[in-house]
């Protein structure tokens, strides 16, 4: 718990996530459960795709896709990765997936104290001179500790002697350098050699321990200094001489003998300049230039020079090197001021820009001339010093350029002369000059009718050569061939988007035109128009209408064939046009009826109805032909009319057998339905009752409770008494029934009625007919219970 409220804080504050480990932890060391700190369970580890970024980090750190821990990859040395920083952190990015997320996480790396002190030289030779005095202090070399804080504070203690004690001196940068401190005067007869051993220790727990061994070697007296051939040295030198030239040899000579007249030279300066630039032979005296000589960089040297003899006795002397000038730089061009961008109708003369042209040469190395390269309609000024001016020359147009890069070439007076090129880009600002310009002249667009409304039907673009506010542009209708265009369509002012206000209807509107402006919002504004012709395409949303037979006449319209009528003959013809045009207009003529069985065929292309055959005496006299007229849309769309045909030589010989004949043929149909369902109805009412008196016998055999009314049938739970206290029956057969109203196509099956449908609805209140007399004689009443018919039956 604490490491996750300490990571949302974290998280919350720096947005990191922070971890801290000691150095040379051991390989796969577990730093912590990523994977909890950023809120996430263990599925979602390798679900979301948990892993570490890094180029770096990742060498150090891998990631437990089991448990989301964060483990030691590799060895970690705090030294080889911060070295003497005082802070040693490595970073890396966690990145999970879906969502994406990228979480930085820090590792800060404590030092442990695996670094013991060491001295630079395991040897420390000192030669001291019998005539030092006693106090006398000699600083040696400290030892270095790689560990950070306590780890790498030293201590220093010296092996046990009477001569010498061990001191400790604090240098400039706080630094803890030991000292040795001479306690009583040498004498060289005595002894000549001392050895002593320095040991460092450092503040770690462990401690650990670096030691050196110091030998000091006495040696005899030294009275005499080095001497110069000269207090003061001058001369002078060209810049750019070649890397280790001779500049000078300096000389010293020492009255002494042996070690004592044995002469070291070197620089007695910390100048860096010099240091950098010049050496020393600490034999010869040599000096030597090991770095570029730059006039630029300084024109006068000033050397101390010292001579150290074999016992420590030091003189000094003085060098001073003038450096000459020579043409090694390019001349240089800043600019000092600069009107950019500026208006393409400034005026002729107008001053743009103000430059300077420098040469850090001195003498004729450092004057310059400026001139611009190439065909510009700008021209140079000189003015006092170096300074140029850069004025208009020429008229400017944006619209041609929209912006220079002016090219100015400086040279200066040298041998050989240099010469340097700078490009100043200066940007032309608009001026509202130019009319926003449409492609075209008018456009044509083609639109679907029954669009949606709002939908975008063209995008147009108009062009203004000039630029920002001048070239911004806005779109608007100003005129229209129609009163009612306003509603149709409209545009945006921005994108110049064309849009529908509502559906088009292509029989109404096959095409219109409007006129778009373009105008810009320069000041004064510019503008421009041009026409849009729009174009509405037909779609097929329109079904055939049959114009004859009118499918208002319904059944009361009869077409008369002759009974003689041969095969072929032309009994009507189906007439029906279609609103749409086109493919969407094209109409063809089918018949719902099976081609074999039909006394008729019709034109699919004409709609023409022809007798398919020769009629017989068996044929029936009336028929019903239903037509299917279809357009060539995609999809289709139909309509259908029934035709009445009676085949007669006259109408009135069939008049009155035209209701007869159906009414007949369709009975017939019903009675032989009415009779199976009778049949199926009796026998599973039989077998219900069977059933129910079985149980009654079992259910008595162990009850002695029993309903004296209902002796013949089986017990029934009171509860359910109250539902069935309306019905002549004991108990219910319930199935479910439907009845239809139409005399002449009486049904009668098994079925499920909607909820709520009055009973009265489902039975016929016509009781002809053998179907209707056999149903009476079985069902006495019906009821809705439960959601379904319960018919309750007399056995």
């Amino acid at each position: 718990m604490i490491p996750f409220l300490l990571f949302c804080l974290c998280h919350s504050v720096s947005a990191q996530i922070h971890y801290s480990i000691y150095e040379e932890m051991q390989k796969g060391s577990s730093i912590g459960n990523l994977a909890n700190d950023l809120g996430l369970n263990i599925k979602e580890i390798s679900l979301r795709k948990l892993r570490i970024v890094s180029r770096l980090s990742e060498k150090y750190f891998s990631i437990n896709i089991l448990n989301g821990n964060l483990n030691v990859a590799d060895r970690i040395d705090r030294e080889t990765l911060c070295g003497a920083a005082e802070e040693c952190f490595l970073t890396f990015d966690a990145v999970i997936e879906n969502p994406l997320n990228v979480y930085h996480v820090r590792v800060d790396i404590k030092d442990i104290n695996d670094n013991p002190p060491r001295f630079v030289k395991e040897e420390i030779e000192l030669e001291i001179s019998e005539s030092t005095l006693p106090g006398v202090r000699f600083v040696i070399q400290n030892a270095e500790d790689r560990d950070k804080g306590i780890n790498s504070l030293l201590k220093y203690k010296l092996s046990a002697n009477k001569y010498f004690e061990l001191g400790e001196k604090t240098s400039t940068d706080g630094r803890k350098l030991p000292e040795l401190v001479l306690e009583t005067s040498l004498d060289r007869e005595t002894q000549s050699y001392y050895e002593f051993t320095l040991t460092a220790s450092d503040g770690g727990n462990p401690v650990q321990t670096g030691t050196t061994l110091i030998k000091i070697t006495v040696i005899d007296f030294n009275d005499n200094f080095p001497i110069f051939t000269q207090e003061v040295y001058k001369l002078s030198i060209s810049e750019n001489i070649p890397l280790n030239s001779p500049v000078l040899c300096v000389n010293a000579s020492d009255k002494d003998t042996g070690t004592n007249a044995q002469i070291t030279y070197s620089f007695s300066t910390t100048s860096e300049n010099v240091l950098h630039v010049f050496a020393i032979n600490k034999i010869t005296g040599q000096i030597t230039n090991k770095g570029v000589v730059n006039y630029e960089d300084s024109k006068y040297y000033d050397i101390s020079v010292q001579a150290q003899d074999g016992g420590g006795l030091v003189t000094h002397a003085k060098v001073l090197l003038e450096i000459l000038d020579e043409n090694d730089n390019t001349p240089e061009i800043y600019v000092t001021s600069i009107t950019t961008p500026i208006s393409e109708d400034s005026a002729i003369g107008t001053v743009v820009a103000l430059i300077e042209a420098h040469d850090t040469d001195s003498g004729g190395n450092g004057e310059v001339d400026c001139q611009i390269i190439g065909a510009m309609p700008f021209k140079l000024l000189s003015t006092s010093g170096n300074f140029y001016k850069i004025i208009i020359k020429n008229p400017l147009d944006r619209e041609k350029t929209s912006c220079y890069n002016i090219t100015i070439k400086a040279t200066d007076k040298g041998s050989p002369p240099l010469s340097f090129e700078k490009t100043i880009r200066l940007d032309i600002s608009d001026v509202n000059d130019n009319l926003p310009k449409f492609e075209k002249s008018s456009y044509t667009v083609f639109v679907h009718e029954n669009n949606q409304p709002g939908a975008s039907i063209y995008s147009i673009q108009a062009l203004d050569r000039d630029a920002e506010e001048n070239a911004k542009l806005v779109y608007s209708i100003i005129s229209n061939d129609t009163e009612q265009l306003p509603s149709y369509v409209s545009i945006n002012p921005v994108s110049g988007v064309i849009y529908a206000q509502r559906p088009f209807d292509y029989e109404q509107d096959k095409e219109f035109q409007i006129q778009v402006m373009a105008k810009d919002s320069g000041s004064p504004s510019l503008n421009s128009s041009t026409v849009v012709k729009i174009h509405v395409i037909d779609q097929n949303d329109n079904s055939p209408t049959i114009l004859y037979p009118s499918p208002d006449a319904g059944s009361t319209l009869y077409e008369i064939v002759p009974f003689s009528s041969k095969q072929g003959s032309l009994v009507t013809k189906v007439v029906a046009v279609d609103a749409d045009s086109g493919h969407n207009g094209w109409l063809s003529y089918y018949s719902l009826q099976d081609s074999d069985t039909s006394f008729f065929i019709i034109d699919t292309y004409t709609g023409e109805v022809k007798t398919s055959r020769t009629f017989q005496e068996r044929d029936v006299s009336r028929h019903r032909v239903v037509v299917m007229v279809k357009d060539n849309g995609n999809p289709p769309l139909s309509s259908t009319v029934t035709l009445n045909i009676v085949i007669a030589d006259h109408f009135q010989h069939v008049l009155p057998d035209l209701s007869n004949q159906s009414r007949k043929l369709e009975t017939q149909t019903n009675i032989q339905i009415y009779l199976v369902i009778a049949i199926a109805l009796i026998s599973f009412l039989f077998m219900l009752t069977v059933i129910l008196a079985i149980i009654s016998k079992y259910r008595e055999s162990k009850s002695s409770t029993s309903f004296s009314s209902v002796s013949a049938y089986p017990p029934m739970d009171p509860r359910f008494l109250p539902k069935f206290n309306n019905g002549t029956l004991p108990f219910p057969y319930s199935y479910d029934v439907c009845v239809t109203l139409d005399p002449s196509e009486r049904d009668f099956a098994y079925l499920k009625p909607p909820h709520n449908v009055p009973v009265e609805s489902l039975i016929d209140a016509d009781d002809s007919g053998i179907g209707n007399n056999s149903l009476k004689e079985t069902v006495h009443s019906v009821d809705i219970v439960q959601g379904h018919v319960e018919v309750w039956s007399r056995t």
